[in-house]
């Protein structure tokens, strides 16, 4: 219950983005923008209809299939013996099926449903590597192509789901097929087909964001794995081509800029380049740039103790599906610091990392996992972490989304607990624009300097200026040693016209990792920080009083844990601006 108290004030506190009603005349204006756009959309792919069809009529069924490419996601055989009892575990959702087919019964929650659907999970019955696992294997197939096979209106056909089935399906065919019979070897070649011609018209009818790479992913695949469809494999690669100069950016961050993606996508890329090798043909030279520019990009997130930054979607570390990723990594490329094209910093000195947001949001459709975290970062010390974001937990609910997506969720400046970005959300927006963010920071330059006495960044963003005439900007100097980290946090007028833009409040917030142990001191001018290894922090600020306000970490496998943050106050007209410290004591106060 205090967790969901808890979750509640942050809502409130956080002023948690919104509806429409609160916005000004030029949100709106987005807003309907969006939604014509979308309305053309739609009269688009009417129009399109009889192509569309047309388009995915030539798609045969496969033969057979040649290769299976690898999967390299991580397995546990324990697993299996799960699925064959009737338990099936997915999104933090159990379900005891009792003897019937999971596809026959009331799913608990979407995101259940959702990765039941995806049959990633038959990579768990294939490293049990036993008689019964393959059959159960082969019954599971068969019960949801009876079940669901040609229910297109289920979330199963949704195109990012039939992407992620069709790969795992051809991943795992030799569990699938082993001892089939002739009947079922054709139906299940016949799906195949049918999930090729399904993902193309989706492509057709104008499939966006991340659904539409992993489509092209899967075509390409299928062209590979199968004989004799040397069309759709060309296809497919031309699909994949075009998506990954849309999607990955110059220094190798996708265009969303979640880091999970990042993992995400090599783990689909890395078999999809072996596949290529597996059949003798030569894998297009973007997907090989694609992934050398990744790792490093990837390596970026990573703090000292090897988990990712907490920024734009992130949630908790799977740290063998990263250590897997990054096992591929022949180069060892090291760290990116300076990622202008994703809109991230990394200051790295002694044992010391900071990873700073500089971007600006993503295009609308790729902003749905997107926060308003502009000039939030995030600190770690060997291998403690220190400064966090408060992080995306697994299968959030609509509330607390809108709450993990706010400013004061992050490490950052927040004015009068308002968000530097707009959210459509709220009654029947999601419809329309899917959570999408409608207006934030526009520019937001860097200054990157390094000397031998320090490493610099100063930055700024506009996501303030509609609201409150006011721009943010934030400088952080980390010093060589890495034991002293200097910050000011300015807020300046641009000249709009805005009532009452003065007299608003501002705060700084300085989310703490929940392994940290803080205490007022210096009259609550200062705040001590220990960390579990005896390293010991003190943070002052412009000699301002600090408060210590409950803050809640969702970035950890074990799921939400109760924490601290930092908290600084002022007004904007009394104190324009704060200079604070974050220094380690050597030898204690």
């Amino acid at each position: 219950m205090r967790r969901v108290a808890l979750l509640f004030g942050l809502f409130m506190t956080f002023g948690g983005l919104s509806a429409l009603g609160s916005s000004n005349a030029a949100d709106r204006m987005r807003f309907a923008r969006l939604v014509a756009s979308r309305g053309l959309m739609l009269l688009w792919r009417a129009a399109r209809s009889p192509l569309r069809v047309f388009s995915a009529m030539n798609v045969a069924a496969p033969d057979r299939l040649l290769i299976a490419p690898q999967d390299i996601r991580t397995t546990d055989p324990t697993i299996a013996a799960d699925i064959y009892s009737g338990y099936f575990v997915f999104a933090g959702k159990a379900v005891n099926t009792h003897g019937a087919s999971p596809f026959e019964i009331e799913s608990p929650s979407q995101g259940w449903d959702v990765a039941l659907a995806g049959f990633t999970w038959l990579r768990h019955l294939r490293a049990a590597d036993t008689a019964l696992a393959r059959a159960n294997a082969r019954v599971l197939v068969s019960d949801w192509m009876n079940q669901r096979g040609k229910a297109y209106e289920r979330a199963d056909w949704q195109a990012g789901v039939t992407a992620r089935r069709l790969l795992s399906w051809l991943s795992q065919s030799p569990l699938i097929l082993e001892g089939a019979d002739r009947l079922f070897y054709r139906r299940f070649m016949r799906s195949l087909g049918q999930h090729a011609k399904h993902l193309q018209r989706c492509m057709a009818d104008g499939l966006e964001g991340e659904s539409r790479l992993l489509a092209a992913i899967a075509i390409a695949e299928l062209g590979l794995c199968a004989q004799g469809m040397p069309k759709l494999a060309k296809r497919g690669t031309k699909l994949l081509v075009d998506e990954l100069k849309l999607q990955i950016l110059p220094d190798g961050g996708h265009i969303g800029r979640n880091p999970q993606m990042l993992v995400d996508l090599l783990l689909d890329l890395l078999p999809l380049r072996q596949a290529y090798a597996a059949r003798g043909a030569s894998a297009p030279q973007m997907l090989l740039n694609v992934i050398d520019r990744m790792m490093p990009m990837l390596r970026l997130f990573r703090h000292g103790d090897g988990s990712m930054a907490l920024f734009n979607g992130m949630g908790p570390t799977a740290a063998h599906a990263l250590a897997t990723v990054l096992a591929y990594d022949d180069a060892r490329a090291m760290p990116l610091n300076h990622a202008p094209s994703s809109g991230y910093e990394r200051l790295e000195a002694g044992d010391t990392i900071l990873v700073v947001d500089c971007g600006t949001p993503p295009p609308p459709r790729f902003s749905c996992e997107a926060h308003a975290g502009a000039l939030s970062f995030e600190m770690s010390c060997g291998a403690q972490r220190l400064i966090v974001n408060c992080g995306v937990p697994y299968n959030p609910r609509a509330t607390l989304r809108e709450v993990t997506r706010s400013t004061a969720a992050h490490s950052a400046l927040v004015i009068g607990d308002v968000s530097s970005c707009r959210f459509a959300t709220g009654a029947g927006l999601d419809r329309w624009v899917a959570g999408q963010i409608l207006a934030g920071p526009t520019h937001v330059p860097v200054r990157r300097a390094e000397d031998a006495h320090a490493l610099e960044i100063e930055a700024a963003h506009n996501g303030y200026d509609q609201r409150f005439g006011l721009i943010h900007e934030r400088r952080l100097t980390l010093s060589a040693d890495g034991l002293r980290l200097e910050g000011e946090d300015r807020l300046l007028p641009t000249g709009r016209r805005a009532p009452g833009a003065g007299q608003a409040d501002y705060a700084l917030r300085f989310h703490l990792h929940p392994s940290v142990r803080a205490e007022l001191a210096q009259q609550g001018y200062a705040v001590r920080l220990a960390l579990p290894d005896g390293q010991d922090w003190l943070f002052r600020a412009s000699g301002l009083p600090i408060t210590m306000e409950e803050s809640i970490f969702l970035g950890g496998r074990e799921g939400p844990r109760n924490t601290d943050q930092i908290v600084v106050t002022a007004r904007v007209r009394d104190v324009p601006a704060i200079v604070w410290t974050l220094e380690q004591l050597v030898h204690g106060l």
